[in-house]
């Protein structure tokens, strides 16, 4: 018998992060993840990419984390939005907020490697992985759980980080809202013409969103293109050449010829948000707590900083003497993320419905509005401070040192 603090069934970048961050609140986690991640660094930078903002950078850089490649992180200083059919654009940097950069464009598999080499050297963190749970349960006293090669772990607290699907989710069934934003985002890694000088651009065309993500290479870049699922799986099966002519020209030429590199993936969007993000003996963070629409990058960020924030509440509990499942214990971190989440979830629906009003003088009015948004430089300072991740309440271990 295994017996821990905190079991965290998922051992992805939010799982491996929140047991790390119990590093010094003095109590034991074991993680559990089915699939071993591949420690292959390819050639050719994988499709899964997270924009890792400031807030999510000093927190994984406090946990030992921050990946050492530096040669595969893709800085960006600089950021613009404009709308195919309008005049209207928005542009806002770094500088605005002075700050070097506004984050980092980074491979999720590289992220992940850092995450387990730092876990692997904690004292504090049991790792099974590859290995699965086969019974689940939570009780008044404690939670068990038995893994299918028979070895049994008990812990005060259960904790689901296993994405959008989470089986821990689906056994406690706390109950979901969920919607389809009946929109799939292609991704890729792409070559183009141009340099993207370390700015991260979004074009808002009809229906589709596409946004180019500037990688380490000065000429490479991750997109992501949402849009209705029948357009997306016609981009999906275009030969490379069909493929890179509707790319470079969906972007308005703005970097000039684009060419495809590596494989295309198709994911289905969908919303989630759990009505309830823990109960007695068990919590949910990440996507196993809410997924939104990619439109702003800021799903990763925002199940780092669940991360970051349980950790902190199960460090004042314990330091008080208190008992970290008890439900009254963690409704503060319920009430702190799940108004962070909700936030952002309307946020990013009220944008792609603003959007996606084809009204005759709709585009007129939305070039007037993000015209006005980008002559005023305390409006655009928000932005900037969204982007950062440095608005709203954040948990100790994401604040920027003080001078």
């Amino acid at each position: 018998m295994q017996a821990v603090d905190v079991i965290i069934i998922g051992g992805g970048l939010v799982g491996l992060t929140l047991a790390l961050a119990l590093k010094d609140t003095g109590l034991t986690a074991a993680v559990i993840e089915g699939q071993m991640p591949d420690g292959h660094v390819p050639e050719i930078p994988d499709n899964r990419v997270s924009a890792i903002n400031l807030a999510s950078q000093t927190l994984l850089e406090r946990l030992g984390a921050w990946p050492g490649q530096g040669e595969r992180l893709g800085p960006y200083s600089e950021m613009e939005v404009w709308e195919a059919d309008s005049f209207g654009r928005i542009h806002f940097s770094a500088q605005e907020v002075q700050q070097p950069r506004l984050g980092h464009i980074v491979e999720n598999n590289l992220l992940q490697q850092s995450l387990l080499a730092a876990a692997r050297a904690s004292g504090h963190i049991r790792l099974h992985m590859p290995a699965r749970a086969s019974k689940m349960a939570a009780g008044e006293q404690g939670v068990f759980v038995l893994l299918e090669d028979g070895t049994p772990i008990t812990g005060r607290l259960l904790v689901g980080a296993d994405g959008a699907r989470s089986s821990v989710r689906e056994q406690l069934n706390p109950g979901l809202v969920e919607w389809d934003y009946d929109h799939a985002a292609l991704v890729a890694t792409i070559n183009t013409a141009e340099p993207h000088d370390q700015t991260a651009r979004q074009i808002f065309r009809g229906q589709e969103i596409l946004a180019f993500l500037p990688l380490a290479d000065a000429h490479q870049c991750s997109i992501v293109w949402s849009c209705p699922p029948e357009r997306a799986e016609e981009l999906t099966r275009m030969d490379d050449a069909a493929f890179n002519k509707a790319l470079s020209h969906a972007f308005d030429l703005r970097m000039g010829l684009c060419r495809v590199l590596g494989p295309r993936q198709s994911i289905p969007l969908r919303a989630r948000y759990s009505k309830q993000f823990c109960g007695p003996r068990w919590a949910l963070v990440g996507d196993a707590a809410h997924t939104v629409h990619p439109l702003a990058g800021q799903g990763v960020n925002l199940g780092l900083l669940d991360a970051a924030a349980l950790a902190e509440t199960l460090g004042k509990t314990q330091a008080k003497g208190g008992d970290i499942g008890q439900y009254d214990q963690l409704k503060r971190f319920e009430r702190w993320r799940k108004a962070e989440a909700a936030t952002l979830l309307a946020a990013m629906e009220a944008l792609k419905r603003l959007f996606g009003v084809r009204l005759p003088l709709a585009p007129v009015i939305r070039g007037l509005g993000l015209g006005i948004t980008n002559s005023l430089p305390q409006v655009k300072r928000v932005f900037a401070e969204h982007a950062l991740g440095t608005s709203g309440q954040l948990p100790g271990l994401c604040q920027p040192e003080k001078n």
